[in-house]
């Protein structure tokens, strides 16, 4: 039996617990390792050069998000689509899909770079940074928006990896590169930093490690994998459409946070100045990181009902949710708690100023709060995306990310004198909202398919 066929087998017949440890295990220790990238670079910074250094490196963050969306659209959409297709036996589709995620890649990636190097101060004046934090800003986004062909292609590659189930190979892929990076940036922040470039070699770090990256990917598609093949680089009218379709939500998801993230650095400028974005910056940080092993699992989670779904196996697929939903709330958890119980030792990784802080202890506290709901929200989410019922995600991502957020994002802080603590509690406010609103849209998903189920009967 090839192992095409056995992954395949794998996914329709083990269990939940046995899926969960085979596909995103290895998800969520991959993704953890690639959030290392951003964190480390935040950590070192704030260590080895000073916070404002830090806060510069953060509010560049959701400006990364550029890239990172532009890959997820082409890496989940085109994920979906291939599951899909290996759960139909559609060769024709699957050899496909290579060619096309690179032809996409070249489009984005081009114009991103050359817009995103050309306005990359303009952008971050979105934020509301000046002074210092805005002119190392400037210097560290450039120089992240010039390898953005290498990030893109390489992300949203590994995406199509863990399509077809390969997930160790993946972690070992993305892990590597983020080891690498955690290697460099030390180094080339220490060489360069009494150049007065110290942040220069963050970023320097990030984007040698992503070329390697990418060019690791090219070769495994190019030469290694027997399932997924590259058969010309063209792009494909047929799966566009759909890539799209599927892959806009999970886009969204990326994007959204950039304009999340840019309304909070903003509203927390105008009530704390300065300092409450470098406390913010550490805050978003910390909440960066913990969200992506949630996502790292929902990437084992989307093969998973994709396939059943594709063979028809809709009774599985419900069961197969529930499992994985379990699993994420007790990931959840393995944060949630030393983040509630340890605030003031957690923030002290990026903020030496103990007076700093201290102020922040109970607002991380507050934007935590509702932190262990997610790991059912993502979930929801993934299984929307991974159906092809992109507009169901799309309005979860939506309320959560713009429509509830920004207006309560602004109201907050005005209510009861509240201040820069509203900032903290606005985000926390939004994700209790649309966990309430996802239940109702998971249960009438599973009626809808219990219906189909009888249907085939």
């Amino acid at each position: 039996m090839s192992k095409k066929a056995d992954t395949r087998t794998m996914l329709l017949t083990a269990s939940p617990l046995q899926l969960i440890i085979s596909l995103s295990l290895p998800a969520i220790i991959g993704m953890v390792v690639v959030g290392l990238y951003n964190l480390m670079d935040r950590v070192f910074v704030g260590q080895l050069i000073n916070e404002v250094a830090m806060a510069a490196v953060s509010v560049s963050y959701p400006f990364t998000l550029i890239n990172t969306g532009v890959s997820t659209l082409i890496g989940v959409g085109s994920a979906s689509v291939l599951s899909r297709a290996v759960g139909k036996k559609d060769q024709d589709t699957i050899d496909k899909i290579m060619g096309n995620l690179i032809a996409l890649n070249l489009l984005f990636g081009i114009i991103i770079t050359v817009v995103g190097m050309i306005f990359t101060r303009q952008l971050l004046t979105l934020s509301g940074s000046e002074g210092e934090i805005l002119n190392l800003a400037t210097r560290y986004l450039r120089i992240i928006f010039a390898g953005s062909l290498f990030v893109n292609f390489a992300q949203s590659s590994n995406m199509i990896m863990r399509g077809e189930g390969l997930l160790k190979q993946a972690m070992i892929f993305s892990a590597g590169s983020a080891i690498l990076n955690i290697i460099l940036d030390p180094i080339l922040i220490s060489v360069l930093n009494p150049y007065g470039m110290g942040i220069d070699g963050a970023a320097y770090a990030t984007i040698i490690s992503q070329i390697l990256y990418a060019a690791a990917m090219m070769w495994h598609f190019a030469a290694k994998s027997k399932n997924v093949r590259i058969h010309g680089v063209r792009i494909e009218k047929s799966l566009v459409s759909e890539i799209f379709g599927v892959g806009f939500s999970a886009m969204l998801m990326q994007v959204m946070t950039l304009v999340q993230q840019t309304v909070l650095y903003r509203v927390a400028h105008n009530y704390g100045g300065d300092e409450w974005q470098i406390i913010l910056g550490a805050a978003l940080s910390i909440q960066s990181f913990a969200f992506i092993p949630l996502w790292g699992m929902s990437q084992g989670f989307q093969p998973a009902v994709g396939t059943n779904f594709g063979a028809k196996q809709y009774d599985r697929v419900k069961r197969v949710t529930k499992g994985f939903v379990l699993g994420a709330t007790v990931l959840t958890l393995i944060f949630y708690i030393p983040i509630e119980l340890a605030p003031r030792t957690i923030l002290s990784w990026f903020i030496k100023d103990a007076s700093l802080v201290n102020q922040g202890v109970s607002d991380l506290r507050i934007l935590f709060s509702t932190y262990v709901l997610l790991g059912f929200l993502i979930m929801s989410i993934t299984l929307m995306q991974s159906l092809g019922k992109a507009s169901k995600a799309s309005v979860l991502v939506m309320l959560r990310q713009i429509v509830l957020f920004i207006p309560l994002a602004f109201i907050v802080p005005m209510i009861g004198g509240l201040g820069v603590t509203g900032v903290f509690l606005a985000p926390a406010l939004t994700d209790l909202i649309v966990v309430i609103l996802a239940v109702f849209m998971v249960a009438s998903i599973f009626r809808n398919m219990t219906e189909l189920a009888a249907q085939e009967k």
